[in-house]
């Protein structure tokens, strides 16, 4: 089947519609797809048994960016997030890039880095070197320890030495982990190997585990954009395009900045790592790590003009995720989430979560560059406000829709909303700035 992830119009359809013709899209049962998803995922006796002291769950909004087009394959990204704007944004974002041909990613392989930490070591140099004369060994003794990997055609590859001085040694083994994030198949090969390279090095054997910082597992995406699909409202393609470059530059030079810039990223990138059932705080770490590995941190992802007048946007960064194992295995939401997304491998994933990350990043940098973040941002917050005062079905569309056009996008005036739509005449308008409701 030919996937699509263009839907004109999707947000304009009610849920049930969206269900029906997503799940029809993707091959998708509507009624498994409705049950997994109505109830968050989870029910609370699988949560009890998932962590400890577990006292009930903990829904958040699950949903589908799209226009999403990697490598020439459209993909719709499972997104699960409580920040209103997010998913419209990097869909807009998407819809963008698909005029200049879409994303173009590339994923290494999945290896992730366990390590095994020495104390005590006298002689760091003879230490490397007994390393590398037992590397085979070594190599072979890790894979002893995860036979269904191996059997799958991962494990340990590759051994790295570090010297950190002040007799404190580092040897990285480097697994490959094949579909999985693999966190607990690296830890049980630090655990392994740990006791013969104590002795082997002659130190005093410390932590074994996994280095959540990836940076054998990155993935790099571009993207050209035409300058004539930038423009918005009363500016044009040439004015957005430059802004954001300046906004791309400012990033570069200034860590406050930077921050921010590369929060834009993780916005989309933990919506869907979250949906898929991955470790997004092993993500973030990851990430943020990375970002500062020069020894100033900057940004992720970064745009320029290019030779033709387009936009050129550049993002590299780690994501060490997996399609097999973890949360898949009893979150019905996370199952569901990856076979909407359609990925074959735990490297397809990634791809699809850093283009979904850059889209995110292009979305705040265009909307900064013309009518300031809020403008967008806080029509979609009123729909939340129209909520918590009280609105429901389509009084809730009305009301934020209101009290955006008055430019009052609060509690106070959401309730005054409210009260005039219902035809509630105990209202007291004399005070603008202050409405009161009475009972």
């Amino acid at each position: 089947m030919t996937r699509n992830s263009r839907f004109p119009g999707f947000y304009r359809l009610s849920l049930e519609e969206r269900r029906r013709l997503t799940a029809e899209a993707l091959g998708l049962d509507v009624r498994e797809m409705t049950r997994a998803l109505s109830g968050g995922g989870i029910d609370c006796a699988t949560a009890d048994k998932t962590i400890e002291n577990v006292v009930g769950t903990y829904a958040l909004p699950f949903a589908f960016g799209l226009n999403i087009k990697v490598n020439g394959v459209d993909y719709v990204a499972p997104m699960v997030i409580e920040e209103p704007s997010v998913v419209a944004a990097a869909s807009n974002a998407a819809r963008i890039v698909r005029d200049g041909g879409g994303f173009h990613a590339e994923a290494d392989l999945p290896i992730m880095i366990s390590q095994v930490q020495l104390d005590d070591v006298a002689d760091p140099a003879s230490a490397a070197r007994a390393i590398v004369e037992h590397k085979a060994e070594l190599i072979a003794l890790a894979n002893r320890a995860v036979p269904s990997l191996v059997a799958r055609g991962g494990g340990a590859v590759d051994l790295e030495t570090r010297d950190l001085g002040d007799g404190i040694f580092v040897v990285h083994i480097l697994v490959d982990c094949r579909d999985a994030m693999g966190a607990n198949l690296v830890n049980t090969v630090a655990e392994e190997v740990a006791p013969r390279i104590a002795s082997l090095t002659r130190g005093r054997m410390g932590l074994r585990i996994l280095s959540n910082l990836s940076d054998q597992r990155c993935v790099r995406v571009r993207a050209s954009i035409p300058v004539n699909a930038l423009s918005l409202d009363a500016h044009s393609g040439e004015e957005v395009r430059d802004g954001i470059v300046r906004a791309s530059r400012f990033a570069e030079r200034d860590v406050y900045r930077a921050t921010t810039h590369n929060k834009g990223v993780m916005n989309g990138v933990d919506a869907v790592v979250v949906a898929t059932g991955n470790d997004w705080r092993a993500v973030e770490a990851g990430a943020h790590a990375y970002a500062a590995r020069s020894g100033r941190y900057s940004p992720l992802c970064t745009w320029r003009v290019g030779d033709d007048g387009s936009l050129l946007g550049y993002l590299e960064m780690p994501l060490a995720l997996g399609i097999v194992g973890g949360p898949s295995r009893v979150h019905q939401g996370a199952r569901v989430a990856l076979q909407a997304c359609g990925v074959k491998s735990a490297q397809e994933l990634a791809m699809v979560v850093a283009c979904v990350g850059m889209a995110s990043n292009l979305a705040a940098l265009r909307a900064l560059a013309t009518d300031g973040i809020q403008r967008g941002h806080m029509l979609l917050h009123a729909r939340t406000v129209a909520i918590a005062v009280g609105a429901v079905g389509d009084l809730v569309e009305r009301v934020a829709e209101e009290i955006h056009l008055r430019g009052n996008v609060t509690m106070d005036g959401a309730r005054l909303a409210l009260a005039r739509l219902t035809g509630n005449p105990a209202v007291d308008e004399l005070d603008s700035a202050r409405v009161v409701v009475t009972q």
